[in-house]
C-alpha cells in the first residue's frame, strides 16, 4: 500500500500530512505549517527583503538568480523551458515531456507520497498533485524564498489542488523522517548543488523501500570540449556530470532498475530503491 492508504474517506489538509512526514526535530515547526503559504526551516525571518545570512549556500549565478524576484516571475513560462532546449537540443524533449518522464520514472500513480527536490515555483509539483490525487501527497521543497513565494501564489489561485504542501528547507539536510515517500523527483538541480551526493544520500534516506527516484542532470558527452567543463562549471556553478557518474551512485546506494536517457546535455535517470528483505 502507498503512504496514501486506500481509504476513500476526504483527506487532511496537505500541511497537516506533510507535517506528519517531518522528522521529530521539525514537528514543533511543522505544526504551524501554513496551508496556502509555505514553511520555512532554514530562516525564521521570512521577509524576502533581509539580510540572505540564512540562504542555502550557492554554487555560481544561476543559483544566485534563483534567490532574486524576476526569474521566479518568468521561470515557468520563458526561464526554465529556453535554458532547458538549449541545454537538451531541438530534438529534446519539451516541458511537458519531461513531467511524463518524471511520472515514469517515478511510476507515479494516485495514492502515492512524492517529494519534489528544488521545485521551483511548484510547476512540476503541480502536475504530480494532479497525478497523485486526493488521497495522495506532494511535498515541493525547495531553497529560494521567492520562488516559493511564487509557487505558494499559484497554489492559491488554483483550487482544484489540495494536496500540496511547500517548504523552504536544505536538499543536503531533508527535514523529514526516513521512508516517507513513494517517489522523489529533483529536476534540473542536482548539478547546481555543493554537494550532489549528500543530496542523493538524503533522497534515498526519505524513500520508502521499494521507492522510486528521478533525476534530471547535466552530463559530458563528446559534444562539450573538455577544455571548457572548468570554464563552464567555474562561471555558472554548473557541475557537468560524467554519463556513468548517476547511475553508479544509484547503484551504490542500493537502486535496482535503473535507467538512463540522454539528450544534448542533459541527462534523466531514475531507479527503484530495495525493498527490505
Amino acid at each position: 500500500m502507498t503512504a496514501g492508504g486506500s481509504s476513500s474517506a476526504p483527506a487532511a489538509p496537505a500541511a497537516v500530512r506533510a507535517a506528519e512526514l517531518l522528522a521529530p526535530e521539525h514537528r514543533d515547526a511543522g505544526a504551524a505549517w501554513p496551508a496556502d503559504g509555505y514553511l520555512d526551516l532554514i530562516g525564521e525571518d521570512t521577509n524576502a527583503d533581509a539580510a540572505a545570512d540564512d540562504e542555502v549556500p550557492g554554487t555560481g549565478i544561476t543559483q544566485a538568480l534563483m534567490n532574486t524576484r524576476i526569474v521566479p516571475t518568468i521561470y515557468e513560462r520563458w526561464w526554465r523551458p529556453s535554458l532547458a532546449r538549449v541545454a537538451k537540443g531541438v530534438t529534446g524533449p519539451g516541458m511537458a515531456e519531461e513531467v511524463r518522464i518524471a511520472r515514469l520514472l517515478m511510476g507515479l500513480s494516485r495514492g502515492d507520497t512524492v517529494l519534489d527536490v528544488a521545485c521551483g515555483p511548484g510547476n512540476f509539483s503541480r502536475e504530480f498533485a494532479r497525478d497523485a490525487g486526493e488521497q495522495g501527497l506532494v511535498v515541493g521543497l525547495d531553497g529560494s524564498r521567492t520562488m516559493l513565494e511564487r509557487g505558494a501564489e499559484e497554489l492559491r489561485e488554483d483550487p482544484e489542488i489540495s494536496n500540496l504542501a511547500l517548504v523552504r528547507a536544505d536538499a543536503t539536510g531533508l527535514p523529514f523522517a526516513d521512508g516517507g515517500f513513494d517517489g522523489v523527483c529533483c529536476f534540473a538541480a542536482l548539478h547546481l548543488f555543493a554537494d550532489p551526493h549528500a543530496a542523493l544520500d538524503e533522497m534515498t534516506r526519505v524513500l520508502r523501500p521499494g521507492g522510486r527516484i528521478a533525476l534530471m542532470a547535466s552530463v559530458r558527452r563528446q559534444l562539450t570540449l573538455p577544455p571548457l567543463v572548468p570554464l563552464i562549471e567555474k562561471t555558472s556553478g554548473m557541475r557537468l556530470f560524467e554519463s556513468a557518474d548517476l547511475t553508479d551512485a544509484l547503484a551504490e546506494r542500493g537502486y535496482a532498475e535503473i535507467h538512463q536517457r540522454l539528450a544534448g546535455m542533459v541527462q534523466f535517470v531514475g531507479g527503484r530503491l530495495a525493498a527490505e528483505g
